[in-house]
């Protein structure tokens, strides 16, 4: 006898033998037990979850000569035809390959006849979102008012795509991906009845794999078995997979940590010429990180035999969970950005690259080298690029500053030089004295994001020695927070070259801040380009001629 894959050998034949989907189990047999039978089921899901075996199980259930219930004998001849795939009013369409209306019409004509063996004849249709929309019209009839003979089983991976006058005509049920745990379960229910013995990390490293597709499971077990024989080691696995060793990722982790770059290319370089999956090198990452950032936050929750757990709460306990957090999410950009790299090698350093140059402690890249003519270089308080070196006695004006800060990069950028104030700073100037003042001397100094918010919605009310008191009112108390603050502080200390004490006070309302201001004179804008319009002669001429009238009123933007 010819071999037999395991996914088809270890399909399930029952209810009973299903792994997961409870919730569809549930529903299935209480309507089998009550014989309240719908005329028409809808499976969704995504690959490998079981849809169709649940398909061919409620055909079996519905046909048993048994009788309807829902466990099916499996000894009657319509049990074992239909597991055997050959019951001959069990009827399988793939629509991805019958996609027209003449195929569905076909399925349509043969309905009308009555079962030939079988209890009924059950149409199992897979893939249901790839017919035409012809063919869905077609057998919109037949699908909400079928001969009482007749079940339809809809299977697809894609329900965005069904029609909703098909979907309102079945009864829906969704399948859920299976869990590692769950696949590493049942492998290793299927390795102990066919006698092979496994690692189970080795499992747990496929049933990660198979992303929750218990078929892929499977494959991906044929595989393992071929690879390693009747023993399944992990390591085995590892390399069959393209994975690497998670002791050596641990050690690439923390290379990163204790920022040793020439050290973290070599290691690069050596996964670069051992051919490695680099997708798969950081998704792996990712785990490891994720179990660090599980044992910082709740240790009971990681697992016990998690691989290299020792080695992972090494790292708990010297890397803060910010670092963490950080690195986790340059590593899904990185490996969602891997196909746009020149190539994935480069990717893939090139993510650890930038884990180093963002981290919290770092120093940024190589100094960079000293320039044998003098060079004379305009540096300001905002981050921005280095100007190109110039021998005239201005410099030229500053590069418009990247996306993130030079200096928020290289936090040790800011003390290279002893930066003079920019042009924007105001040394020795008074501090606002009313709430006029207050709006202008925001305006002046560009405020943005969070200091701009706060400054807006403030009222002033006292300035004296160096100090700004500002009210807010309740409905914007977020805007008080020590965050907020900090940032219009930073901004009034770099304008007026001191240090300046920021005090907000929290109100039930203001009367004059800047935004009140702003809104104030727009509607006095509005009311006086209103009065215009209404005293022109030129209007009134008009609405008095052709029965007009004016539907709105625009007034021109006033010049800054």
């Amino acid at each position: 006898m010819s071999y037999q894959v395991l996914a088809r050998k270890w399909r399930p034949r029952t209810f009973a033998d299903l792994a997961g989907q409870t919730h569809v189990v549930r529903a299935l047999t209480n309507a089998l037990t009550q014989n309240r039978l719908h005329h028409a089921w809808l499976f969704t899901g995504t690959r490998g979850v079981g849809k169709t075996t649940i398909a061919r199980i409620l055909a079996k259930a519905l046909n048993c000569e048994a009788g309807i219930h829902a466990e099916p004998c499996g000894i009657c001849s319509a049990c074992t035809q239909i597991d055997a795939g050959r019951f001959v009013d069990l009827i399988e369409l793939d629509a991805a390959s019958n996609t027209g209306i003449d195929n569905m019409r076909d399925v349509l004509d043969n309905a009308q006849y009555a079962p030939s063996a079988g209890r009924f004849k059950v149409y199992i249709i897979d893939e249901v979102h790839m017919l035409s929309k012809a063919a869905f019209n077609s057998m919109l009839k037949t699908l909400e008012e079928p001969p009482e003979h007749v079940k339809f089983i809809l299977a697809t991976t894609d329900p965005q795509k069904i029609p909703i006058t098909v979907l309102s005509r079945c009864l829906q049920y969704n399948l859920k991906q299976m869990t590692p745990d769950l696949i590493t379960q049942h492998l290793t229910h299927i390795l102990h009845e066919e006698g092979i013995h496994a690692e189970m990390a080795a499992l747990q490293r496929i049933a990660r794999a198979a992303q929750g597709s218990m078929r892929d499971a499977l494959s991906l077990l044929d595989q393992a078995i071929a690879y390693c024989g009747t023993e399944i080691q992990d390591n085995a696995v590892q390399h069959m997979l393209g994975g690497l060793d998670s002791a050596r990722l641990i050690a690439l982790i923390d290379t990163l940590w204790q920022q040793d770059g020439a050290s973290l290319m070599e290691q690069v370089a050596v996964l670069a010429a051992q051919g490695i999956d680099f997708s798969t090198a950081l998704q792996e990452i990712g785990l490891i990180l994720h179990h660090i950032s599980l044992y910082q936050l709740a240790a009971d929750a990681l697992p016990e035999d998690t691989p290299e757990r020792a080695a992972i709460i090494d790292l708990a306990a010297r890397i803060d969970a910010q670092t963490i957090q950080l690195y986790y999410q340059i590593c899904l950009l990185g490996r969602r950005d891997l196909s746009l790299a020149p190539d994935e090698s480069s990717g893939f350093s090139m993510t650890l690259l930038r884990m180093l140059a963002f981290h919290p402690q770092s120093n940024g890249s190589a100094p960079a080298p000293q320039p044998t003519t003098p060079i004379r270089t305009k540096i300001t308080d905002e981050p921005r690029m280095a100007s190109a070196p110039r021998f005239e006695a201005v410099a030229p004006p500053p590069i418009a500053p990247p996306a993130f800060g030079i200096a928020e990069a290289i936090p040790n950028l800011a003390h290279t030089f002893d930066a003079p104030p920019t042009q924007n700073t105001v040394s020795g100037a008074d501090l606002p004295a009313d709430a006029a003042s207050w709006a202008q001397l925001i305006e002046r100094m560009k405020l943005g994001g969070q200091a701009r918010m706060l400054a807006t919605e403030s009222e002033l009310y006292l300035s004296d020695n160096d100090r700004i008191h500002l009210r807010l009112s309740h409905n914007h108390k977020h805007l008080g927070e020590s965050g907020y603050q900090a940032k219009l502080r930073e901004a009034l200390r770099k304008h007026f070259a001191r240090d300046i004490r920021l005090e907000v006070e929290l109100c039930e309302a203001v009367a004059a801040s800047p935004q009140q201001q702003q809104e104030a004179s727009r509607t006095q804008r509005q009311s006086e380009a209103d009065a215009a319009v209404q005293q022109d002669p030129f209007i009134q001429g008009v609405i008095t001629q052709l029965d007009a009238r004016i539907l709105s009123v625009s007034p021109l933007k006033q010049p800054t």
